[in-house]
């Protein structure tokens, strides 16, 4: 069922009332995918905010999903982006792949979840960059209020990317946050050929949490070398097909 489109101008009114400025325009990044941007305030994700990202399971494979989710959505920004970690295991070509051109990004290896934190809020402060990307496997909510308020004051898109070690980390991930919007990305098989291959990547992208918002699921095919998802082919045939059902608002 989709949202009815008379409620969009109240949900941007109470977008902008939860905003540090509420003057302060509401400039979103759209999907281009009309039954996920349906659910977003205004459209799309609001680039001056926090949004956080997190694989639908502690394994690599789910982890990646988010990781080129997130970077599929900066690929689209423009700009330089600060992608703050604590381990140099990203794979540049898998970004690439994604939209991503390694050429933009500026990796900032830190001892532990904290210094990634202090790194991100500083890059977001910075107010030239067009994205940053904290990695962290727990995301206190006074460290996320910084994030966020470093965000909306200087207009920069910022991505909490959770990527857990070990297994008991990932339940970290039910703790409320102040992030804008909150997504799990999870790997499904991939698209089928009419010859043997591998086609093009599917997720299961969940919205799990998002502000004057409603919480859905979505199939979708993997992000292009621009950065766009796209309806699998055998479900944009119908309306609001790649929808898998709809999901209550998290807290």
């Amino acid at each position: 069922m989709q949202p009815r489109r008379d409620l969009q101008p109240l949900r941007d009114q109470i977008a902008r009332l939860e905003a540090r400025d509420p003057s302060r325009p509401i400039a979103v990044l759209p999907f281009g995918v009309e039954a996920l941007d349906a659910r977003l305030p205004g459209g799309g994700l609001d680039r001056a905010a926090l949004h956080e990202v997190a694989g639908g399971g502690a394994d690599v494979v789910h982890g990646t999903a988010a990781a080129l989710f997130a970077a599929g959505i900066l690929a689209r920004v423009g700009g330089q982006v600060l992608w703050c970690l604590t381990r140099p295991d990203l794979f540049a070509p898998a970004l690439q792949q994604a939209g991503l051109d390694p050429d933009r990004v500026i990796y900032v290896e830190a001892g532990d979840d904290a210094g990634v934190l202090a790194c991100a809020e500083e890059g977001l402060r910075h107010g030239a960059l067009g994205g940053v990307v904290a990695e962290v496997a727990k995301l206190p909510m006074t460290a996320s209020r910084r994030l966020q308020l470093a965000a909306e004051e200087c207009g920069t898109m910022g991505l909490a990317l959770r990527r857990w070690r070990r297994p008991a980390e990932a339940s970290d991930f039910g703790q409320p946050t102040a992030a804008r919007t909150r997504w799990r990305v999870s790997a499904l098989p991939s698209a089928p050929l009419l010859v043997p291959g591998v086609g093009r990547a599917r997720w299961l992208v969940e919205l799990v949490r998002v502000r004057a918002g409603e919480s859905a699921d979505f199939v979708l095919e993997a992000c292009d070398e621009q950065g766009r998802l796209a309806l699998p082919p055998e479900l944009a045939r119908g309306p609001a097909a790649a929808q898998v059902g709809p999901r209550r608002a998290a807290s």
